[in-house]
Protein backbone atom coordinates (compact mmCIF):
# COMPACT_ATOMS: atom_id res chain seq x y z
CA UNK A 1 0.00 0.00 0.00
CA UNK A 2 0.97 3.24 -0.73
CA UNK A 3 -0.50 6.84 -0.86
CA UNK A 4 0.33 6.73 -4.83
CA UNK A 5 -3.03 4.75 -5.67
CA UNK A 6 -4.64 7.36 -4.57
CA UNK A 7 -5.69 10.53 -6.65
CA UNK A 8 -7.44 14.12 -5.77
CA UNK A 9 -8.67 17.51 -7.44
CA UNK A 10 -6.39 20.02 -7.19
CA UNK A 11 -7.05 23.55 -6.37
CA UNK A 12 -7.72 24.53 -9.90
CA UNK A 13 -9.98 21.62 -10.19
CA UNK A 14 -7.67 19.06 -12.23
CA UNK A 15 -7.90 15.16 -11.25
CA UNK A 16 -4.06 14.08 -10.74
CA UNK A 17 -3.29 10.89 -9.78
CA UNK A 18 -0.51 10.77 -6.28
CA UNK A 19 1.68 9.05 -8.37
CA UNK A 20 2.65 11.81 -10.39
CA UNK A 21 4.67 12.41 -6.91
CA UNK A 22 6.97 8.97 -7.26
CA UNK A 23 9.99 9.19 -5.93
CA UNK A 24 9.37 12.28 -3.62
CA UNK A 25 9.37 12.86 0.45
CA UNK A 26 5.67 14.17 0.59
CA UNK A 27 4.87 16.23 3.57
CA UNK A 28 0.85 16.03 3.08
CA UNK A 29 -0.93 18.37 5.28
CA UNK A 30 -4.49 19.46 6.02
CA UNK A 31 -5.00 23.17 6.32
CA UNK A 32 -7.39 26.67 6.57
CA UNK A 33 -7.17 30.03 6.40
CA UNK A 34 -8.92 31.04 9.68
CA UNK A 35 -6.76 28.87 11.84
CA UNK A 36 -4.39 29.67 14.73
CA UNK A 37 -1.87 28.02 12.95
CA UNK A 38 -2.01 29.67 9.28
CA UNK A 39 0.44 31.24 9.82
CA UNK A 40 2.08 27.58 9.41
CA UNK A 41 1.82 28.25 5.32
CA UNK A 42 4.98 30.57 5.60
CA UNK A 43 6.85 27.73 7.11
CA UNK A 44 6.25 25.17 4.73
CA UNK A 45 6.26 27.27 2.18
CA UNK A 46 10.09 28.12 3.65
CA UNK A 47 10.52 24.45 3.66
CA UNK A 48 9.30 23.80 0.37
CA UNK A 49 11.87 26.40 -1.21
CA UNK A 50 14.56 25.32 0.72
CA UNK A 51 14.09 21.56 -0.07
CA UNK A 52 11.62 21.11 -3.29
CA UNK A 53 14.63 20.73 -5.69
CA UNK A 54 16.12 17.88 -3.20
CA UNK A 55 12.54 15.86 -3.98
CA UNK A 56 11.19 17.03 -1.54
CA UNK A 57 6.97 17.72 -1.99
CA UNK A 58 4.59 19.53 0.01
CA UNK A 59 0.99 19.11 -0.77
CA UNK A 60 -2.06 20.90 1.15
CA UNK A 61 -5.57 20.03 1.49
CA UNK A 62 -7.58 22.71 2.80
CA UNK A 63 -10.49 21.55 4.84
CA UNK A 64 -13.49 22.96 7.02
CA UNK A 65 -14.26 20.15 9.01
CA UNK A 66 -12.55 22.32 12.23
CA UNK A 67 -14.70 25.71 13.41
CA UNK A 68 -15.28 26.32 10.14
CA UNK A 69 -11.90 27.98 9.26
CA UNK A 70 -11.78 27.22 5.61
CA UNK A 71 -15.25 28.43 4.38
CA UNK A 72 -14.27 30.25 1.26
CA UNK A 73 -13.88 28.34 -2.37
CA UNK A 74 -11.14 27.20 -4.06
CA UNK A 75 -10.62 30.47 -5.70
CA UNK A 76 -10.85 32.49 -2.40
CA UNK A 77 -8.42 29.65 -0.58
CA UNK A 78 -5.46 30.09 -3.65
CA UNK A 79 -5.59 33.41 -3.76
CA UNK A 80 -5.55 33.87 -0.27
CA UNK A 81 -2.27 31.63 0.31
CA UNK A 82 -0.67 33.12 -3.08
CA UNK A 83 -1.38 36.97 -1.66
CA UNK A 84 -0.36 36.19 2.11
CA UNK A 85 2.07 33.66 2.19
CA UNK A 86 3.46 32.79 -1.56
CA UNK A 87 2.45 29.50 -1.52
CA UNK A 88 4.20 27.89 -4.57
CA UNK A 89 3.20 24.47 -3.54
CA UNK A 90 0.89 22.39 -4.56
CA UNK A 91 -2.84 22.78 -3.39
CA UNK A 92 -5.51 20.51 -3.94
CA UNK A 93 -9.56 21.18 -3.25
CA UNK A 94 -11.15 21.38 0.04
CA UNK A 95 -11.58 17.93 1.41
CA UNK A 96 -13.16 16.61 4.39
CA UNK A 97 -10.04 14.65 6.67
CA UNK A 98 -12.60 12.92 9.13
CA UNK A 99 -16.13 11.39 8.89
CA UNK A 100 -18.22 9.82 6.72
CA UNK A 101 -17.19 11.49 3.55
CA UNK A 102 -13.56 12.01 4.62
CA UNK A 103 -11.15 11.53 1.54
CA UNK A 104 -10.22 7.65 1.23
CA UNK A 105 -6.50 9.59 1.30
CA UNK A 106 -6.71 11.03 4.84
CA UNK A 107 -8.42 8.07 5.71
CA UNK A 108 -5.38 6.03 4.68
CA UNK A 109 -2.99 8.66 6.10
CA UNK A 110 -4.70 8.14 9.48
CA UNK A 111 -4.62 4.37 9.48
CA UNK A 112 -1.09 4.26 8.98
CA UNK A 113 -0.26 7.11 11.26
CA UNK A 114 -2.39 6.66 14.17
CA UNK A 115 -2.32 9.71 16.40
CA UNK A 116 -1.92 10.64 20.63
CA UNK A 117 -3.58 6.96 21.98
CA UNK A 118 -3.70 5.47 18.86
CA UNK A 119 -6.28 7.84 17.47
CA UNK A 120 -7.15 7.16 13.97
CA UNK A 121 -9.04 10.20 14.04
CA UNK A 122 -7.55 13.53 12.62
CA UNK A 123 -8.26 15.88 15.32
CA UNK A 124 -7.41 19.70 14.38
CA UNK A 125 -5.87 21.83 10.92
CA UNK A 126 -2.14 21.70 10.34
CA UNK A 127 -1.92 17.98 11.22
CA UNK A 128 0.85 16.76 8.90
CA UNK A 129 1.57 13.30 7.37
CA UNK A 130 5.43 12.45 6.20
CA UNK A 131 5.43 10.18 3.12
CA UNK A 132 8.80 8.15 1.98
CA UNK A 133 9.94 8.19 -1.45
CA UNK A 134 8.18 4.77 -1.72
CA UNK A 135 4.81 6.19 -0.60
CA UNK A 136 4.75 4.44 2.58
CA UNK A 137 3.77 6.90 5.46
CA UNK A 138 6.30 7.22 7.74
CA UNK A 139 5.24 10.01 10.71
CA UNK A 140 2.22 12.07 11.90
CA UNK A 141 2.99 15.37 13.68
CA UNK A 142 0.62 17.57 15.81
CA UNK A 143 -0.60 20.52 14.71
CA UNK A 144 1.22 22.72 16.97
CA UNK A 145 4.12 21.05 15.21
CA UNK A 146 6.14 23.77 13.45
CA UNK A 147 6.92 22.37 9.68
CA UNK A 148 10.31 24.03 10.93
CA UNK A 149 10.69 20.88 13.65
CA UNK A 150 10.13 18.40 10.50
CA UNK A 151 13.40 19.33 8.83
CA UNK A 152 15.67 16.48 10.65
CA UNK A 153 12.72 13.73 9.86
CA UNK A 154 12.96 14.71 6.20
CA UNK A 155 16.44 14.89 5.68
CA UNK A 156 16.59 11.19 6.78
CA UNK A 157 14.47 10.34 3.90
CA UNK A 158 16.36 12.25 1.03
Amino acid sequence: MSVYKYSAKTIKGEQVSLSQYEDKVLVIVNTASKCGFTPQYKELQALYEEMKDQGVEILGFPCNQFGGQEPGSAGDIEQFCELNYGVSFPMFDKVDVKGEHAHPLFTYLAEEAPGVFGSKTIKWNFTKFLVNRQGEVIKRYAPQTSPKDIKKDIEELI
